[in-house]
């Protein structure tokens, strides 16, 4: 194969004429087909490494993200005259402790959620038995029927919402994980300036590239949060208004599935419907959907992408498959961070590198596409207009008939 000259012409073959690889590009090392299926495996060999690692690499993960979006605070201090060491504390107790709030709120509203949980057994086993009817009138297996049926038992629904919540040794293992890590990480980022200034002359792409990706997922993920925590406060409000069991704990949930694109609404709801079938029937199930989809079209449909911007620049069908990809790697944490770990793909393999900063046009970013859409779908209408105008006069041309002639 021919390689590229110190000159930058490519070397001759046999006949002075530049060698070809087999696909027809010069200068190329390897076809392209073996260079994607070797690309393909590498990112099957990643996945299930760092699927092998997922308890310790989500919650160090969880912790840079978290740390990305506080150091502007402690920047801010240290420009108000705080030391350098006072504000780094300042942001490292604030953080940590919001964290632990959170997740003791969460433990508090599951341990409610656990106590009421045997009165609603009948009902649970009654709804099992309608449903396991209904399957077998449309000729579902008697197997499947006592599966489903199964799924209703309360006893299995507690498992499945502890498996998601985990153990406490779980909570508490990631917890002194994320405090470790959120003080070294914090500690090192005092560096950070003047590592940018040093990257930035034999990297610029690469330092402005980080730039742009610490300031996005910082706006993504502050505006999803604020939002997030408003979503989960109207959902609790109207849930416990309309008498719906749990309702901190359902409040809760939409706040963490507010992180989770184009499917997380669909999780948050369901045990809502649920247990407001239990106390009210249908009346309570269809004010659940209501309430639920009117907060989450305001928020995430109409208010979110206002406030966000092009910071994502993501199309719909890679969002969608990066929630996918990110739980089956790392577990629930991975599709709450699924936006901006991709970004974080995407700002190795493609922002950084100007020879591949095409591809952002393929993935998503559609900032010129659309304006190019817009140019393109108003010079159509001014062509429809057109045509419908001349052939108007045409028309009327044709009914007046020929010019009279005088005398």
């Amino acid at each position: 194969m021919s390689h590229i000259a110190a000159s930058g012409a490519p070397d001759s073959g046999e006949h002075g004429s530049p060698a070809v690889d087999t696909v027809g590009q010069p200068g190329s090392r390897y076809p392209r087909g073996t260079v994607i299926l070797v690309g393909l495996a590498a990112v099957v060999v990643a996945a299930a490494g760092i699927s092998a690692i997922s308890q310790i690499l989500a919650p160090v993960l969880l912790t840079l993200i978290l740390t990305i979006c506080a150091n502007p605070v402690r920047t801010w201090l240290q420009k108000r005259g705080v030391p350098q060491g006072l504000a780094t504390g300042s942001v490292i107790l604030v953080v940590f402790a919001l964290l632990a709030g959170f997740v003791y709120t969460l433990v508090i509203a599951f341990a409610q959620f656990v106590s009421m949980l045997p009165n609603y057994s009948s009902q649970f086993t009654a709804m099992g038995a309608s449903i396991g009817s209904w399957l077998e009138s449309i000729g579902i297996g008697a197997e499947q029927v006592q599966q489903a049926a199964a799924g209703f038992n309360p006893a299995n629904i507690l498992n499945f919402f502890s498996g998601l919540l985990g153990s406490v040794f779980g909570i508490t293992a990631g917890l002194v994980i994320v405090l470790t890590m959120l003080i070294l990480m914090s500690a090192d980022a005092a560096y950070t300036p003047t590592l940018m200034r040093q990257l930035s002359e034999r990297q610029p792409y690469f330092v402005a590239a980080l730039g742009e990706y610490t300031s996005n997922v910082r706006r993504y993920m502050v505006v999803t949060t604020v939002l997030g925590v408003a979503q989960g406060v109207l959902n609790a409000l109207a849930l416990w208004i309309m008498g719906v069991p749990a309702a901190l704990l359902w409040g809760i949930l939409a706040f963490l599935c507010s992180f989770i694109p184009n499917i997380g609404y669909f999780f948050a709801i369901i045990p809502p419907i649920v247990f407001g079938y239990l106390v009210g029937g249908w009346p309570t199930v269809i004010a659940v959907v209501v309430v639920y989809g009117v907060i989450n079209a305001v928020v995430q449909s109409i208010i979110q992408p206002r406030v966000v911007g092009n910071a994502v620049s993501l199309s719909q069908t890679i969002t969608f498959f990066s929630v996918l990809f990110w739980a089956v790697v790392i577990g629930p944490i991975g599709a709450i961070l699924a936006i901006p770990l991709t970004l974080m793909v995407r700002l190795f393999l493609i922002d950084s590198d100007p020879k591949a900063r095409w591809l952002r046009l393929a993935i998503g970013d559609t900032t010129e596409t659309r304006v190019i859409m817009k140019t393109e779908v108003a010079r159509a209408k001014q062509v429809r207009l057109d045509t419908r105008a001349t052939r108007k006069n045409e028309k009327l041309s044709s009914e007046a008939g020929p010019p009279r002639s005088e005398g």
